[in-house]
């Protein structure tokens, strides 16, 4: 049942970062809260709203602007509750709505801000709507808040076209009264019909509901995916689709998608505070990311295409400068992202070990030294890798249940986050951890970390500081490039140079100005170390 509370104003005239610009999301650092694998307050092994409240001053300490929390909401969790069945309502499994409650008004008492997860494209199976339309069956109005079809074939018994699932298998399911319906994620996950007036209507009375109760925005899941391609075409290739990936698609990134969020912003702008709406976009372009980012329609998209570019300074630097030039004529923010919650974690993809480590300490550092918005997926701070060894019995991706490929790995970098002690589950809490935690993991919690001025943790720390006393870090919307040696990229902005060396072997180069921090140890400022980052005043 769905309840409801009295309304929380958000958070209004707060420093970002930088505090250089209108608008605090132009420079903030967002730190992303994977809810089940954050905290556990009750000792079921699972992650919880009270549990990310008792954390929210380690958050503060880190130095971030504001906390993403993925999704929390009622859902059979088919998909890690990214199937929602009520949009009003907290999952007990997390909590109920008075904590919900309690994390945003607890968090704006520390100065943090809130943005909460929105899945927009699909539902899951159990929503009210769904139910019903199955229930009365072919050619009535419930159906068509969804995608059902009559199939191919003499019999029906084709589905209505040859999209498949993101995660492996046909995009259809029938039922049985014959139809079909569209899913482009898992069964348990149908498609709504946005061009129906009442999901539309929906959508943005979900809005109001959790602006009301003090969220400073919102993420928005697969805004990519909401229109669909006049018709439904055939897709005409038998190639699996990847969750992330940039291919050209009939029901990714259609321009009707554009009136919807039009019509969200306005939304968002009857609300005091800068509450923001966060695209999840994948597109074949940075410039096709930037019309999302128009200026009556969202006001971030996540950089996907920077998170794809490997170690390699003249790759980076090519992406870096599409980014920014593909912004700047919408008036947006770039963000950068190095993880989240559907990719490897990026230590690992950096080639793991003590390379995947440094490599991802001077990634952070490039990272925050960037103009715009930076995002920090839970346990980065930490250099957590990828766990790659997690017995299939404990797997719950649908991915990897449906045979996707690589994309069955997701569970690797949901392995809840270590906070203390030397045993599992390392101060997440007291019954165990949903998925298990690798021994190895003992020295790498919160509290084996803080105070060790060589750990990745204080780096963060460290950085964030900066980053905040420094307004070069994180203001503008472009770098000035300097000369340097072949792997090396280096960029002035004001009095502050960064340095970074992407390559396996020191370079010589002249010391651009004081030393403020090095991703690494620096034993002679005239020599960059192999696969290192440092920050320079002067």
């Amino acid at each position: 049942m769905t309840q409801h509370l009295a309304a929380e104003p958000s958070l209004d005239g707060l420093p970002t970062s930088a505090g250089t610009l209108p608008g605090w999301w132009r420079e903030a650092v967002i730190y992303q809260v994977y809810p089940r694998s954050f905290a556990d307050s009750n000792g079921d092994g699972m992650g919880d709203l009270e549990g990310i409240r008792s954390r929210l001053p380690y958050l503060k300490e880190l130095g971030v602007d504001a906390v993403w929390l993925s999704p929390f909401y009622a859902s059979p969790q088919a998909d890690a509750g990214y199937d929602v069945a009520d949009y009003r309502a907290i999952d007990p499994m997390f909590g109920s709505l008075h904590d919900a409650d309690a994390v945003i008004r607890e968090a704006h008492g520390l100065g943090l801000r809130i943005i909460v997860d929105l899945v927009p494209n699909h539902c899951s199976d159990q929503h009210e709507w769904f139910k019903q339309a199955l229930r009365e069956g072919p050619g009535t109005p419930l159906r068509d808040r969804f995608h059902f079809r009559p199939g191919r074939g003499a019999d029906g018994a084709e589905p209505p076209n040859d999209w498949e699932s993101i995660f492996g298998g046909p995009a259809w399911t029938r039922v049985a009264d014959g139809e079909w319906y569209l899913h482009l994620f898992a069964p348990e996950q149908p498609d709504f019909n946005w061009e129906h007036p009442a999901v539309q209507d929906e959508f943005r009375s979900i809005l109001r509901f959790w602006l009301d109760l003090g969220a400073d925005g919102f993420r928005i899941d697969v805004a990519h995916g909401l229109v669909k391609a006049p018709g439904l075409p055939d897709l005409g290739r038998g190639e699996q689709l990847k969750l992330l990936g940039n291919q050209v698609l009939p029901f990714f990134d259609q321009d009707g998608v554009h009136e919807i969020y039009r019509s969200w912003r306005k939304v968002l702008d009857e609300y005091a505070g800068d509450r923001i709406g966060v695209a999840e976009a994948w597109t074949p372009s940075a410039d096709r990311t930037a019309l999302y980012l128009r200026p009556d329609e969202l006001h971030q998209a996540f950089n996907f295409h920077y998170l794809n570019t490997g170690w390699d300074a003249p790759a980076l630097r090519a992406t870096i400068d599409e980014s920014l030039d593909a912004m700047r004529p919408v008036g947006a923010p770039t963000t950068w992202v190095l993880s989240n919650h559907d990719v490897v974690r990026h230590v690992t993809r950096y080639g793991g070990g003590a390379e995947g480590i440094a490599r991802a300490r001077a990634a952070a550092l490039l990272m925050l030294a960037l103009p715009g918005s930076a995002y920090v997926y839970q346990g980065e701070e930490l250099g957590l890798p990828e766990v790659t060894d997690l017995p299939d019995s404990v797997r719950q991706d649908p991915a990897f249940a449906r045979g996707a490929g690589q994309d069955g790995l997701r569970d690797g970098c949901r392995v809840p986050i270590p906070w203390s002690g030397t045993e599992a589950p390392y101060g997440f809490g007291d019954g165990g951890s949903w998925l298990p935690q690798p021994a190895a993991w003992a020295g790498l919690s919160v509290a084996a970390q803080t105070g060790d001025p060589a750990s990745t943790l204080e780096l963060y720390r460290s950085a964030l500081r900066l980053r905040r006393s420094h307004p070069e870090l994180g203001a503008g919307d472009g770098v000035e490039w300097l000369e340097a040696p072949a792997g090396v990229l280096a960029f002035r902005r004001g009095d502050f140079t960064c340095t970074v060396n992407t390559t396996a072997e020191p370079v010589r180069m002249p010391a651009p100005g004081t030393v403020l921090l090095a991703s690494g140890p620096l034993p002679d400022p005239s020599e960059l170390p192999a696969d290192t980052a440092v920050w320079w005043r002067g």
